[in-house]
C-alpha cells in the first residue's frame, strides 16, 4: 500500500472510530439451565498458545460500563497463560463504518465482539469468515451452548460466531400481589388468569408490557412465538406473519387488551409493579436493578418464547490474512467457555450462552440468572439475516392495530406480511 493511500485510510479510521480503554456495561441475559437440559460437554479450558511467535490479537467490541472491567480481566488472564499473545481491546464509535473501511485495507480487527443480528450483513460483505473451516462443528456448538445461542450463530447453514451471553424477557411478578394464586403454565392460562384478576381488581392489571399497545415487535414476540411462529422472517426471506399461529397470537393480544391498561410503557410498568397495580411485568434483566431498588419481592416466570439476543465473537477475514486465525479462535473458545462465562455471570450478572456455565452451582443459585436462563432456553434467536430489518415496523404496527381494535388480527397481520414481503423483494 503506498504512503498516500495508507495516510487516507488512517485519517478515515480516526474519524470513523473512537478507541476507548474502558467503559460501561453489557446488558444482562440468561442463567440456570432447565433441569431437562442434557449434561454439557466439559468447559473449554485455555489451551497452550497455538503459536510460539509473539502475536497481537485485536478485538473490536461493544462492551462498556462496569461490565468491561471483569471482561478485561478475563483477557488479561489469557495473556498470563499465553505470554506470546497480546490482546488489544478497542470499542469503535461507529463499528459498521469502521469495519467497512478497515477490513478491506487489512487494518481491521482479528475478532469482532458484536450481536448475532449482525452476522448476515457482515458475512455478505466478507468481513467475517465461517468457522466450519477451522474445526468448529455443529456437534460442538450443540454440546457446548444453549439452543437459541446455537441457532443464532448459524446462517445459510454455516457457523459464523461463537456465542458468549444471551438476553431476553420473562415475566417478573410481584410475590405480594400474586399471593397464593397459582402461576400459569401456558399463554392460555395466563390470559384466563388476567381476566379473573381484572374482574376481582377493576383498577389493576395482571400483566404489564410496554409492547401492549405500542409498535414494538420485540416485547410482544413471546406471545407470537409461544403459539408456534418460528420467526417473523427466515434466512431465505420467507415471512411467517400471515399464518394461523401468528393469528392465534394476535387473537390473544386482542383479548388481553380488554383487561389491561390502555397505555403501557417501561416507566408505567415499573411503577405499576412497585405499587401493586400490576402483578407481572414482561421485561428483561435490565429492569432488575430498578425493581430491587423499589423493594419489590419478585419472582421470574418463563412463559411463551421470547426473542433471544446473543452477544458473540466473530472471526474476521483480516485474522486469516495475517495468519492469526488459530490464535484468535483459541481466544474465542476460551472467552465463550463455561469456566470464563460462569465467572463473568457471577460478577456482571449476565446470562451465559454456555450450558455448563448455566448449570454451575453458584450461577444456578442466583434466582435472576436461573429465571432468565430458563426463559431464554425456550426462546427464538434474534434473526441474523439482513432481511430481518423489514420485520420491525410492520409487525409492530399490526400489533397496535390489533390491540386498539382498528383491525382484526387476520387483517392486520395479512397487511404486515405484504409490507414485509415487499421490503424483502427490494433487498433481493
Amino acid at each position: 500500500m503506498n504512503a498516500m493511500k495508507r495516510a487516507l485510510i488512517a485519517v478515515f479510521l480516526a474519524a470513523a472510530m473512537m478507541l476507548v480503554a474502558c467503559g460501561g456495561g453489557q446488558t444482562a441475559q440468561p442463567t440456570a439451565a432447565p433441569a431437562a437440559q442434557p449434561t454439557a460437554a466439559p468447559a473449554t479450558q485455555p489451551t497452550a498458545a497455538p503459536a510460539a511467535q509473539q502475536v497481537t490479537i485485536r478485538i473490536w467490541h461493544q462492551w462498556d460500563g462496569a461490565y468491561l472491567t471483569a471482561i478485561e480481566q478475563a483477557f488479561r488472564d489469557y495473556e498470563a497463560s499465553h505470554p506470546n499473545v497480546k490482546i488489544d481491546l478497542s470499542k469503535p464509535e461507529d463499528v459498521s463504518n469502521a469495519l467497512n473501511v478497515a477490513i478491506p485495507a487489512g487494518e481491521g480487527p482479528d475478532i469482532i465482539g458484536w450481536a448475532n443480528d449482525q452476522i448476515g450483513q457482515q458475512a455478505l460483505v466478507g468481513n467475517i469468515v465461517a468457522l466450519n473451516d477451522y474445526g468448529i462443528t455443529e456437534d460442538f456448538l450443540r454440546s457446548t451452548y444453549e439452543p437459541a445461542a446455537v441457532n443464532g450463530v448459524i446462517w445459510q447453514d454455516k457457523i459464523w460466531a461463537l456465542p458468549e451471553t444471551q438476553e431476553g424477557i420473562a415475566l417478573i411478578y410481584n410475590k405480594k400481589v400474586i399471593g397464593d394464586m397459582k402461576l400459569p403454565g401456558t399463554l392460555d392460562e395466563l390470559l384466563q388468569m388476567a381476566k379473573d384478576f381484572r374482574a376481582a381488581n377493576p383498577d389493576k392489571t395482571l400483566v404489564c408490557n410496554q409492547g401492549f399497545g405500542g409498535s414494538d415487535a420485540y416485547h410482544v414476540a413471546p406471545i407470537y412465538f409461544g403459539y408456534g411462529v418460528p420467526s417473523y422472517v427466515d434466512d431465505e426471506g420467507n415471512v411467517y406473519v400471515n399464518t394461523p399461529e401468528m393469528i392465534k397470537g394476535g387473537e390473544w393480544l386482542a383479548e388481553m387488551s380488554k383487561v389491561s391498561f390502555s397505555e403501557q410503557s417501561y416507566d408505567i410498568c415499573k411503577a405499576a409493579l412497585a405499587e401493586g397495580k400490576a402483578a407481572m411485568w414482561w421485561t428483561g434483566p435490565w429492569a432488575i436493578a430498578g425493581i430491587e431498588q423499589d423493594g419489590v419481592d419478585y419472582g421470574i416466570l418463563p412463559l411463551g418464547k421470547p426473542f433471544v439476543g446473543i452477544k458473540t465473537l466473530m472471526l474476521t477475514r483480516n485474522a486469516v490474512e495475517r495468519g492469526n486465525a488459530e490464535v484468535a479462535l483459541d481466544i474465542m473458545k476460551y472467552f465463550t467457555s463455561a469456566e470464563v462465562q460462569a465467572k463473568l455471570a457471577l460478577t456482571n450478572k449476565t446470562v451465559p450462552a454456555a450450558t455448563a456455565a448455566l448449570q454451575n452451582p453458584e450461577v444456578a443459585a442466583l434466582p435472576t440468572l436461573a429465571g432468565f436462563g430458563a426463559a431464554l432456553n425456550a426462546g427464538v434467536p434474534m434473526a441474523n439475516t439482513p432481511f430481518a430489518s423489514a420485520q420491525w415496523g410492520p409487525v409492530g404496527d399490526a400489533s397496535v392495530a390489533i390491540w386498539t381494535g382498528t383491525q382484526s388480527p387476520a387483517d392486520a397481520l395479512a397487511a404486515a406480511a405484504q409490507a414485509i414481503e415487499a421490503a424483502i423483494m427490494q433487498m433481493k
